[in-house]
């Protein structure tokens, strides 16, 4: 068996920004204070004269960063999600997604996997946020192979873009050859009892959770979901209608993320039975991060549970 090779989403963000520097010249990164744990690090040993330090003051940083997109450049601005998405909102709205500025905010460290940065660090709410602003794209990649793809199209693209990364190495799960389209759902696994709709590391939980199903001859569609705004309608309904059945797996609130995307489309469209796998109403605790994901139900044993549940409604 091959040995399971695993990094952080951080990692592909920052590896990708040196890799976009090659062939863009336009466009700069800021960060603030957080160079070496989100990774733009590797970029400012490598371009430092296209590298600002905005200090803790991320508020501040949004706003620098829409006075250069308003210049005409491409924008990266990094730091935690809690910072990016919580305490910079209202120049994340006013700032940048108002006029539609070129700025992409590279926010790392999200959900319950910062682990033993506890509660006041475990963004679970960010995604509800940023889905709010007019026009904002969501990305929130599986694996590290995702993160890079998703950079270079967030640079590709005109406009406001939440590029949402992980502190906690997960499985490499897609190689150099695999599609990525802002946008579209990928499929990857056939099923025609239920459809597990995952996005960030909750993709790799649900391929598990589709083989113990197997195993138990349930056979289970999986879809990653990558893009969450705006989402894939098309691939939403053809699951819902084939299979009859959709679970949704997050890390994130059930609250306004993708479960409540998917929702809305299969209410308005083809309402069939649904679960959603994330985290309840409730904060986060400090802990292992395998540990802290498992004791919120983040795994892929509670998305199999869930598969269970809902197939038994249909």
């Amino acid at each position: 068996m091959a040995e399971i090779v695993k990094k952080a989403t951080r990692d592909g963000y920052g590896q990708a920004l040196c890799d976009l520097a090659e062939v863009n010249p336009n466009f700069v990164v800021l960060d603030a204070d957080l160079a070496a744990a989100t990774k733009t690090g590797m970029f400012k040993k490598s371009y430092p004269d296209r590298f600002i330090d905005c200090g803790i003051a991320e508020g501040n940083m949004m706003s620098v960063a829409a006075g250069m997109a308003a210049a005409g450049m491409t924008v990266f601005a990094s730091s935690f999600a809690m910072f990016a998405a919580g305490r910079a909102f209202e120049q994340v709205r006013n700032s940048i997604g108002y006029p539609h500025l070129n700025v992409k905010i590279g926010a790392t460290h999200a959900g319950l996997s910062v682990g033993e940065d506890g509660a006041t660090h475990q963004c679970n709410e960010d995604i509800a946020l940023m889905r709010t602003i007019p026009g904002m794209t969501i990305i929130n990649p599986a694996d590290a192979t995702e993160a890079k793809k998703a950079v270079f199209a967030a640079a590709e693209n005109d406009g406001p873009f939440y590029l949402r990364f992980g502190r906690l190495a997960v499985p490499v799960i897609f190689d150099d050859d695999y599609p990525f389209e802002i946008g579209k759902g990928v499929q990857l696994t056939e099923g025609n009892d239920v459809t597990i709709i995952a996005t960030g590391l909750m993709v790799n939980e649900a391929l598990i959770a589709a083989e113990n199903l197997k195993a138990e001859g349930i056979s289970a569609r999986v879809i990653n979901m990558a893009t969450i705004k705006p989402i894939d309608k098309e691939i939403i309904v053809k699951a819902a209608s084939e299979t009859g059945a959709i679970v949704t797996a997050e890390e994130h609130s059930v609250i306004g993320g993708l479960g409540s995307a998917v929702a809305e489309v299969l209410v308005e469209t083809t309402p069939v039975p649904m679960l959603r796998v994330g985290v309840e109403d409730a904060y986060g605790k400090s802990g292992a991060a395998v540990k802290v994901l498992e004791k919120y139900g983040l795994c892929a044993a509670n998305i199999a549970a869930k598969a269970k549940d809902v197939i038994a409604r249909k």
